[in-house]
C-alpha cells in the first residue's frame, strides 16, 4: 500500500482559437494518463461569450476535477505545460487563446503566493467558470458558500450548452 497521498483539485479549462474543445480534450486526457493525477469529474461543455475582452470569439469552456499526488504548484506547472504543448501564447489579458487551464481549487487549501492564489482569486464572479463547476461539484464551498449560490448570484446571460455529455472529452 502506498503511502502517497492524493488530494483533489478542480480545474477551468477553455479557449476561442482554433480548435478548442479537442484542446481541452486532450489537455484532460493528457492529465489522466499520468500516474500522479487522475481526472475524476468532468462537466458538460459550454459556449461563453468573452469576458473581460469582449471583442473575441465566444469561447468553449468546461470544468474538470482531478485526484493529484503532485503539490499545487507542480499541478500549476503541469498544466502550463500542457497550454505549451497547445500553443498557449500569453501576449494579451483575457485575449484569445488557444487552451487555458486555471487551477480553481487544491483540496481545501487557501493560499495567497505570488505563482498561485487558491482558490481562483476570480471563480466566484464568473458564470463560465461556476455553471460547469456546479456540474460536479454544486455542493463544494469557496470562501464559505456553496457553488451553486456563487452561480445563482453570477451573471450567465449567453452561456449555453454546447454538449450535454460529461464524456465529451474522451472522443473529441
Amino acid at each position: 500500500m502506498s503511502d502517497i497521498a492524493f488530494h483533489t483539485a478542480t480545474l477551468g479549462l477553455g479557449g476561442n482559437i482554433g480548435d478548442p474543445v479537442h484542446a481541452m480534450a486532450v489537455a484532460l486526457q493528457a492529465l489522466d494518463a499520468r500516474a500522479d493525477c487522475r481526472v475524476t469529474a468532468v462537466s458538460r461543455l459550454y459556449r461563453t461569450p468573452p469576458w473581460g475582452k469582449t471583442d473575441q470569439s465566444y469561447f468553449f469552456n468546461a470544468c474538470a476535477s482531478v485526484s493529484t499526488s503532485l503539490a499545487p504548484e507542480a499541478l500549476l506547472d503541469v498544466c502550463l505545460d500542457i497550454e505549451r504543448g497547445m500553443k498557449r501564447e500569453r501576449i494579451e489579458r483575457w485575449g484569445p487563446r488557444t487552451l487555458d487551464i486555471d487551477v480553481l481549487t487544491y483540496a481545501d487549501l487557501v493560499q495567497d503566493a505570488p505563482r498561485l492564489q487558491l482558490p481562483h482569486p476570480r471563480m466566484t464572479d464568473r458564470g463560465f467558470v461556476l455553471m460547469p463547476l456546479a456540474d460536479f461539484a454544486a455542493d463544494m464551498t469557496v470562501d464559505g458558500v456553496a457553488v451553486a449560490e456563487w452561480l445563482a448570484r453570477a451573471d450567465v446571460a449567453g452561456i449555453e450548452v454546447a454538449d450535454q455529455s460529461p464524456q465529451w472529452w474522451r472522443t473529441a
